[in-house]
C-alpha cells in the first residue's frame, strides 16, 4: 500500500500481523462519498478466516509487548499524536469523503484523537500497583496492574477516527494487542487509516490488526473469538445488547457506549442568547450524527416562543451543502437508511400534532466543488442533505423526541417548571449526556445533579469529550467507561502476589 493518506491511495487490503494483505475471500465493500454519492474506494469484505488470522497475530505479538518498558509504549502513543497533527489536512479530507464530515467535524476529530493518544501516552507510567499489609505474620501483599491481553474494538461510522482511537490508543499503551473492526460505511478513517498511523509510528508487527467487513458476516466471530479478552463497542443499544450477550458468553470484559436521547434544559431565567448558541452547535454539528448531540430541547414556557423563534432563525441561516465546501456547516447524512428514518420521525411527529417550523425535507446538492457531484444536481429524493429542522409543540412521546433521531432535528418541548423539565428529561431509557442553561451556575448545578445521565454540562451543550475526563453513560446508554483512569481499568486487570517472608505455621 502506498505510503500516503490520500483518498486516492489503494485501501483495498486488510492489515494483519504488520502486513497489508488480501482477504481470504473474494468479496469487497464499496465506500461511497455522501456528498457526491460516488464510489471512492473498495475494501475487502473480511471473512472468519481473516478474523482468526488477526487474533492469532495479536495474541502472539502481545506476549512480548506486555513486557515492553513504559517508555516504548509511551513513545508509540506520542508519535501517533504527532502524526495525527502532521497529516491533519489529509485526514480531514478523508473524513469529508468517507463520513461526510464538514471541516469543523474533521478538525474536531483529529484534535480529539490526538488528545486521546497523548492521554494514552501517560498510561504506561500510571499502571502502578500497591502494597498491603497482611493479617498473616511475615506475609507481604503486592497488587500489580497487568494488561488484559487482546482487545476487540468495534467502532461506528459517525466519528470513526476518534471513536476507534479512544479504545485503540489506551489498549496498546497499556500493553495489549488489538483487533479492530471498523464500521462498513467508514472502514478507512475508522480502521485502515489508524493502522497506517501506527505502522508509521513504529508499532511492532501484530499488535494492531484491522479486518474490514460487514457486521452481519464477521461481527459475531470478532466478538466471540476465544482470544478476545476485552470488547470495546460503540453503537446502537439494540446491537450493543447482542454484543454484551455474545461477549459475556466468552467471559470478555465489556465496555459499551450506546445510544442517547440527550436533553437540553433551558430555564425561565437563562441567558436565552447563550442557550440558543449552545443549542445550535449541540444540535446541528455533524448533522446531529453524534451520540451526545441534543435530541430534545426542554424549554420553560415563559421563554418558549422566543426560544423557538431564535432557534428557527439560526437553523435557517446555517450553510448546508457538500462536505467538500469549506463553508458548509450542515453536510450530508451518512446514507439513505439514516435519512429516511430521521425524516420518518419528523413526519410522524407532525402527524401527532407538532408544528414544523423549518426543514423536515431534503435539499438538492449543487454541483461543483472538489469531490462534489459531476455536472448534475442530486435532486431532493436522491440527496443526503437534510435541512436543519425545528419542531415546536412537541411532547416527550412523539417520534422525534422519544427516539434517537441522529439527525439535524430539534424537537422543542414546553415545560412549566424545573421539576417538570427534570421529569421530562429523565423519562427515557437512555442516560448518556445532557445540558442545562440556568440563570446562574449554582442553579444549573442543582438541576444537573437531578438529571439521570452519565454526563451533564451546565451553561453549555452535551457535545464534549476530553481524554482525561471520564466518558460513560447510565441506563441503556452503556456499561463501562472510556478516557483516563476509567479506560485503563477496562484494559488492565489486577494481580495479587503475596510474599511469605517468614515460615508460616498452619493448623495441621
Amino acid at each position: 500500500m502506498p505510503n500516503t493518506f490520500s483518498i486516492d491511495a489503494d485501501w483495498n487490503a486488510l492489515y494483519i500481523d504488520g502486513e497489508w494483505t488480501e482477504s481470504d475471500g473474494d468479496e469487497e465493500i464499496s465506500v461511497d462519498d455522501p456528498s457526491s454519492r460516488e464510489e471512492i474506494a473498495r475494501v475487502p469484505a473480511g471473512t472468519e478466516a481473516d478474523v482468526d488470522a488477526a487474533f492469532e497475530a495479536a495474541a502472539s505479538a502481545q506476549a512480548e509487548w506486555r513486557e515492553a518498558p513504559p517508555i516504548e509504549r509511551e513513545r508509540v502513543a506520542l508519535e501517533v499524536a504527532n502524526l495525527l497533527q502532521e497529516y491533519e489536512d489529509e485526514i480531514v479530507d478523508l473524513l469529508a469523503h468517507e463520513a461526510g464530515g464538514s471541516r469543523i467535524m474533521g478538525e474536531t476529530s483529529v484534535q480529539i484523537a490526538a488528545d486521546q493518544a497523548m492521554e494514552a501516552a501517560t498510561l504506561p507510567r500510571r499502571m502502578k500497583g500497591e502494597q498491603a499489609d497482611s493479617n498473616v505474620p511475615g506475609k507481604e501483599n503486592l497488587v500489580r496492574r497487568e494488561p488484559q491481553g487482546v482487545v476487540t474494538v468495534i467502532s461506528p461510522w459517525n466519528f470513526p477516527l476518534n471513536l476507534s482511537g479512544r479504545a485503540v490508543a489506551p489498549a496498546i499503551a497499556t500493553g495489549n494487542a488489538v483487533v479492530l473492526k471498523p464500521a462498513s460505511n467508514t472502514p478507512i478513517t475508522g480502521g485502515l487509516l489508524i493502522a497506517k498511523l501506527y505502522e508509521e509510528a513504529g508499532l511492532p508487527d501484530g499488535l494492531l490488526n484491522v479486518v474490514t467487513g460487514s457486521g452481519s458476516e464477521i461481527g459475531d466471530p470478532v466478538v466471540a473469538h476465544p482470544e478476545s479478552d476485552v470488547v470495546a463497542f460503540t453503537g446502537s443499544t439494540p446491537v450493543g445488547r447482542g454484543v454484551a450477550t455474545t461477549g459475556g458468553e466468552n467471559l470478555s470484559v465489556i465496555a459499551l457506549e450506546l445510544g442517547g436521547n440527550n436533553g437540553h434544559i433551558v430555564t425561565a431565567d437563562a441567558d436565552l442568547e447563550a442557550a440558543v448558541d449552545s443549542a445550535v452547535f449541540g444540535t446541528f454539528v455533524h448533522q446531529g450524527q453524534v451520540c451526545i448531540s441534543i435530541n430534545r430541547h426542554i424549554v420553560h414556557e415563559d421563554v418558549y416562543d422566543e426560544y423557538v423563534d431564535r432557534l428557527t432563525d439560526r437553523a435557517e441561516s446555517l450553510p448546508v451543502g457538500s462536505a467538500h465546501d469549506p463553508d458548509t456547516v450542515v453536510g450530508p447524512v451518512i446514507d439513505e437508511s439514516q435519512r429516511d428514518e430521521m425524516l420518518g420521525y419528523v413526519e410522524e411527529t407532525v402527524e401527532a400534532g407538532a408544528t414544523l417550523e423549518t426543514g423536515g425535507e431534503t435539499v438538492p446538492m449543487d454541483s461543483g466543488g472538489d469531490g462534489g457531484p459531476d455536472e448534475r444536481e442530486n435532486g431532493p429524493s436522491d440527496s443526503l442533505l437534510v435541512a436543519p429542522t425545528v419542531l415546536s409543540g412537541v411532547t416527550n412521546d412523539m417520534a422525534a423526541a422519544c427516539n434517537e433521531h441522529f439527525g439535524p432535528i430539534a424537537p422543542v418541548i414546553s415545560v412549566s417548571s424545573v421539576d417538570e423539565a427534570i421529569e421530562v428529561h429523565n423519562d427515557t431509557e437512555y442516560g448518556l449526556s445532557g445540558s442545562v442553561h440556568a440563570g446562574d451556575v449554582g442553579t444549573g448545578m442543582q438541576i444537573a445533579e437531578r438529571m439521570e445521565t452519565g454526563m451533564v454540562h451546565v451553561n453549555d451543550q452535551p457535545v464534549n469529550d476530553e481524554a482525561h475526563v471520564p466518558f460513560s453513560g447510565t441506563k441503556a446508554s452503556g456499561v463501562g467507561g472510556y478516557n483516563g483512569t476509567d479506560i485503563m481499568d477496562e484494559m488492565t486487570e489486577k494481580k495479587w502476589i503475596s510474599l511469605q517472608h517468614d515460615r508460616r505455621e498452619y493448623p495441621f
